[in-house]
């Protein structure tokens, strides 16, 4: 879809990103989201009762917390007032909450809409296996001492095996498929090898470590000041390994196919924790109140594609956007594509430059193009930073428009696959 009037990014902030189980898995989703959604009404002047809806991208919906987007809402201080609502497609959250607010603005029922993205995968719960189920309600609808004893009885140690919300989670339904699986796919389709899989990994961690020692993640990140005892502040993403080096990514072994994979946990996105918000409106609105301005959303679109090959999404969505803009792919100077896996980015990669595939999969006579490495992720990826799965989104359109006005580049492309067989591409502008 391509906007008749830019919708424009007034401002957006994240919070570091976080590996699960370390310093952000103190904070459930809702406190997480909470975070970047006050300190971007700060940044950009808003009040409370200045923003006319909240959107927020989430995967794990916590349990405590339903439509976890109000309850941020409230936790920020928004005024009570305001409507929220939690928006889910899986990787994509975090686009799908800027593109839903970007269409209620355009359709005229909202002004200015704040949205954003929360993953909180350190908190992602352990689910009881159905048998345990049928023993607690069964324990429960017991009357007698007799029932009771008899249920009681019937309780075996298995039972007490957890299914692990975040496998499931991570597995597509539709092909039975855990992601590291449609990754390995990608890398036989394309024949991506393990040694470029692991020079892959190794850029992204050193662009990330290089990004963040001169500041420049800095600009985007508010820091967190750590509970119980606030006495520490997290300041920068804690996923990016600064001495890592190809060596210690050879050692790893092959994860999700031990016996001929190539996918290792080297190469696959780091699981984590994180939130991010944006505030949008119209450009005529912002340039009548004097704003500055982040950058604009210009057209989106999303594309579905076989669910076992998911890795594939950014190539089908940015087809999609190319068309719809009449624009091709050498007129993205900066390019943010989430990096999943390796062998995921790189298999991008290897479509875009085939005409082969293009005429199969996506119709067209030539190839869509080719992406200068110089313009791609330039400060490292998630297989760096982190994959906050409903925040990531968020986190690559702030990413990239703080970059571009860096850099002074007018046009950007923000792209990523998703779990279940689809891709979202985002097409950016500076002023």
């Amino acid at each position: 879809m391509k906007f008749k009037e830019r919708i424009a990014i007034v401002e957006g902030v994240r919070t570091p990103m976080g590996k699960m189980g370390t310093t952000l898995a103190v904070f459930e989703a809702d406190d997480l989201g909470a975070i970047p959604v006050r300190e971007v009404m700060l940044r950009a002047g808003f009040g409370p009762k200045d923003i006319d809806e909240v959107i927020i991208g989430n995967c794990a919906q916590p349990a405590h917390a339903a439509n976890v987007a109000r309850v941020i809402a409230i936790k920020a201080g928004i005024d009570k007032h305001v409507p929220a609502m939690t928006v889910h497609r899986n990787c994509a959250s975090g686009m799908e909450a800027i593109t839903t607010g970007a269409n209620r603005i355009t359709l005229g029922e909202s002004k200015v809409v704040l949205a954003g993205g929360v993953e909180s995968m350190s908190n992602i719960p352990f689910l009881y296996r159905k048998e345990m189920v049928v023993f607690f309600t069964n324990l429960m609808r017991s009357k007698t001492i007799s029932q009771k004893l008899k249920t009681l009885l019937s309780f075996r140690l298995k039972n007490l095996v957890p299914i692990i919300g975040l496998e499931v989670g991570l597995i597509d339904p539709t092909c039975d498929l855990i992601m590291g699986k449609t990754a390995e796919n990608l890398s036989r389709d394309f024949f991506v090898t393990r040694s470029e899989q692991d020079e892959f990994a190794l850029r992204s961690h050193q662009l990330a470590s290089a990004a963040i020692l001169a500041g420049r993640l800095q600009e985007e990140i508010v820091p967190v000041v750590l509970p119980p005892k606030y006495s520490t502040t997290m300041v920068e993403d804690n996923g990016p390994r600064h001495d890592q080096s190809i060596e210690s990514l050879a050692r790893l072994k092959p994860y999700f196919d031990r016996k001929v994979g190539t996918v290792t946990v080297g190469t696959s996105s780091q699981v984590t924790d994180g939130a991010a918000a944006v505030i949008l409106m119209k450009e005529s609105q912002a340039k009548a109140e004097g704003r500055e301005v982040l950058g604009y959303l210009k057209a989106y679109e999303y594309a579905g594609l076989d669910p076992a090959r998911m890795g594939l999404g950014p190539v089908y969505a940015t087809s999609k956007l190319l068309d719809s803009c009449k624009m091709s792919l050498a007129d993205m100077e900066l390019v943010e594509i989430n990096e999943a896996f390796a062998a995921q980015v790189i298999g991008c990669l290897r479509a875009f430059e085939s005409k082969a595939f293009s005429q199969e999969f996506l119709g067209k006579k030539d190839k869509l193009g080719s992406i200068d490495m110089r313009r791609l992720n330039v400060n490292g990826g998630a297989l760096a930073l982190g994959h906050p799965l409903g925040m990531t989104g968020t986190r690559l359109v702030i990413t990239l428009l703080k970059e571009m006005r860096r850099k002074k580049k007018q046009t950007g492309l923000a792209t990523l696959c998703i779990g279940g067989g689809q891709g979202a591409a985002l097409l950016l502008e500076a002023n």
